[in-house]
């Protein structure tokens, strides 16, 4: 069995899988390591990954790339608008104010949101995997930004659970590849902890995490990010300054056709990656627009001119990790650096001014991310041991609540979670209710958060208490912020004591009151005894509201639409196999019809043949270009009517020739047993081999004086059924053998009822 992780990648995404021996990173359809995180629609199916990046250029405006963007974002945000500028597929904006997308398909305009979209692509991914492991599994753990709020990490659950998959866990993309970092790491001491920045450069954004190691453990004491520097950025800079010197230069606007911007902006990714390793870098692309070949060229340093503003920029994230962390540049071990957009020269020097020493790049970039997916997931698996390893993890953004009656008081800026809160963490809150009642979490720092994020993230609604109408009882909540990151209510209790509370009546006034438990304190189990006196206590029904999120109603819908989507899909590769099919039996039979199988048709037949099959592959280039599965194989099995006489012909007689060499050897062997028999015996046994053989003789002199382009007087069957017919009769007599007429130790050959043939 095994157990997978994904890391889903803006760009691309990379399959890894835990196995007994260790992990393993899957290899795609076109044996890549790396998928295109990309849906295409094409006019009756999708093409995923690598296919829709196949696709792509062909068909922008119907290629869905860079979707891990826009989940759980609404159309209106400048951020937003300024991805979209880049892509190009056609987005609007729902009723809701999230995004949809709109894509050409079965000859209709077909709307879908961000999550459906990226469902697809875990999908496409699912299916990758299985075909590897030749098994389905739905166990995995998926890799996400830090920077994900509760609502995007619900979202991206959504998407796994549409695709099938059952995740154990989101994890944090730099926590995963700390974790593949340091879980195999032997030189760690319990003296003094050891602490290793992580700079992640992805394709659109930057993570840094500060992690502490000691033997067995590692714990994250800081995330950071900037959630719009990547390697894209640096590609656009490119793309903005060769666009500017193709309109001086050759006078065309490349923003004004998608094609071309698309097609540049690949080139720009690839001259991006020369720059790396070389000085300077020509940019050739034939006929962009309007007929026009271009050339370009640019050096390094100059590109790094251009760029200067975002190297800069990488800088502070890295500062507000060490910060946020509490630790100087002195302290810090070593610095890793991973990521697509880490390959830039540049990168590595202004990391190096940070951290005063250089990035080691000991991990690989581009797998870390689901390699440690696949560890955690075989560590959270029942099925597989691994060595035992605490992976503390840290959340980045200030958690807090409100009631009906406003804001709970909960100490300093009435935060229950703090940013940095390790994960998962539980804490009880206690409140003076006896009915139903509403707690909704919200962000409580808005800066810790990325532009243009609501603060509101969930509100669970609390009650009706049934069955007490006890005024001062306590309604205990417990909350707890998983290890996915997501803000849930466990449970809620009412308690109430079974005591005259007069005496507490005194003491409380009519204000609100609260307080807090974490969830390792002797009384976070809802205690049903406290200092001597009894109480009773009552479950009380909790539901939730997201934000945003999505409803089961809709959330099963959405199922049914994939597994419609990807039962078209399954219809269309059947349909083209069976084209395939059908072509290549066209031609196969072409050539063997004047040469394997000429001897074997009559001029007549292969006149015939010959006319069909030229029919049928003119009508396959023309009305059945584009047909049904059933099309193509009623057309198949046509032709297999005509040619199938021929072909039984062509096999039959080098059946036939088998058959009869394989007879005469049963009469020869049975001849051969005679001599150990009675006298009678051996004359029914002689008797029978000189029929078998009689018949045989006949049968083939007549076979012989007819031609090869009819069909055969003796089949290879019938000589079969008369080899099993002789071989019974033959033991029939042998079987009926008296034990007195064997003389000495003879016995019959045990190859008889081996040969036995039917």
């Amino acid at each position: 069995m095994s157990v997978v992780g994904f890391d889903i990648g803006n760009e691309n995404c990379v399959i890894a899988v835990s196995r007994q021996r260790g992990i393993d990173v899957l290899l795609n359809e076109e044996s890549q390591r790396e998928t295109p995180a990309v849906i295409c629609f094409g006019e009756k199916q999708r093409f995923l990954g690598s296919a829709g990046a196949a696709s792509a250029t062909m068909n922008p405006r119907s290629t869905i790339s860079q979707v891990k963007r826009l989940i759980g974002r609404n159309f209106g945000e400048p951020d937003v608008q300024r991805d979209l500028k880049m892509l190009p597929f056609i987005t609007s904006e729902a009723l809701d104010g999230s995004i949809l997308v709109n894509v050409k398909y079965l000859g209709e305009t077909h709307t879908f949101t961000p999550v459906q979209i990226m469902a697809m692509l875990f999908a496409h991914l699912k299916d990758v995997a299985e075909k590897n492991l030749g098994a389905p599994f739905s166990d995995c753990v998926i890799g996400i930004p830090s920077y994900f709020t509760d609502l995007q990490r619900r979202l991206y659950w959504n998407a796994a659970a549409i695709a099938g998959l059952k995740p154990l866990r989101l994890m944090h993309d730099c926590t995963a590849t700390a974790l593949s970092y340091g879980i195999y790491k032997t030189d760690f001491t319990n003296a003094a902890p050891i602490y290793v920045a992580f700079v992640d450069v992805g394709h659109c954004d930057t993570q840094v995490s500060i992690v502490s190691f000691e033997p067995g453990h590692m714990r994250i004491m800081s995330h950071t990010y900037d959630r719009d520097l990547g390697g894209r950025d640096f590609d656009e800079v490119l793309f903005s300054h060769f666009v500017a010197e193709f309109k001086k230069n050759y006078d065309i606007d490349v923003n004004s056709n998608v094609k071309a911007s698309t097609r540049l902006r690949a080139a720009c990714e690839k001259l991006k990656k020369v720059l790396s390793a070389n000085l300077e870098a020509p940019l050739n692309i034939e006929c962009l627009m309007d007929e026009k070949d271009v050339k370009g060229f640019i050096k390094r340093e100059e590109f790094e001119k251009l760029a200067s503003g975002l190297l800069e920029k990488i800088s502070i994230p890295c500062t507000k990790a060490l910060a946020d962390a509490g630790l100087t540049v002195e302290k810090i071990h070593s610095v890793e650096l991973v990521g697509s957009g880490s390959r830039v020269p540049a990168i590595t020097r202004l990391l190096t001014s940070v951290f005063k020493k250089e990035p080691s790049r000991k991990l690989n970039a581009s797998e870390c991310v689901a390699r440690g997916c696949a560890l955690q997931c075989a560590m959270l698996s029942p099925v597989f041991r691994v060595r035992e390893y605490e992976v503390q993890d840290s959340y980045p953004f200030s958690i807090g609540f409100s009631s009906d009656a406003g804001p709970i008081s909960l100490g300093l800026n009435n935060v229950l979670f703090p940013k940095g809160q390790h994960i998962p963490s539980t804490k009880v809150l206690s409140l003076q209710r006896n009915g139903l009642f509403h707690l909704e979490a919200v962000y409580t720092d808005l800066d810790e958060l990325p532009p243009g994020i609501s603060s509101k993230i969930c509100c669970f609604t609390v009650g009706p208490v049934q069955g007490t109408n006890n005024l001062n009882g306590r309604v205990k909540v417990r909350v707890q912020l998983n290890m996915n990151g997501i803000v849930i209510v466990e449970y809620a209790a009412f308690v109430e004591d079974n005591v005259d509370e007069q005496r507490r009546d005194a003491t409380h006034s009519n204000a609100e009151k609260m307080e807090t438990e974490h969830a390792d304190s002797p009384h976070s189990e809802f205690d049903l005894t406290r200092k001597g006196k009894s109480t009773r206590r009552i479950e009380i029904p909790v539901s939730e509201h997201i934000y945003g999120g999505m409803t089961k109603a809709e959330l099963s819908e959405a199922r049914e639409r994939e597994l419609q989507l990807a039962q078209q899909d399954k219809n269309m590769e059947r349909a083209k196999d069976k084209k395939n099919a059908l072509e290549s039996y066209v031609y196969e039979m072409r050539n063997k019809l004047v040469n394997t199988y000429r001897s074997f048709a009559s001029d007549e037949e292969r006149e015939g043949i010959s006319s069909t099959l030229q029919q049928t592959e003119d009508w396959l280039y023309e009305d059945g270009d584009d047909e049904t599965e059933s099309a193509y194989s009623s057309k198949l099995d046509d032709l297999k009517k005509l040619v199938d006489p021929i072909v039984n012909r062509y096999e039959d007689e080098e059946a036939r020739a088998q058959a009869k060499t394989h007879l005469l050897k049963r009469i020869s062997d049975y001849r051969n047993t005679g001599d150990s028999l009675s006298p009678q015996v051996r004359a029914l046994i002689l008797g029978e081999c000189e029929r078998a053989e009689q018949w045989l003789t006949e049968k083939s002199q007549q076979q012989e004086l007819l031609p090869k382009n009819i069909d055969p007087l003796l089949w290879s069957s019938e000589i079969k059924t008369r080899e099993h017919d002789f071989d019974k009769t033959c033991q029939m007599i042998l079987g009926a053998m008296p034990s007195q007429t064997h003389s000495g130790d003879s016995k019959e050959p045990n190859h008889h009822a081996s040969d036995n043939h039917s």
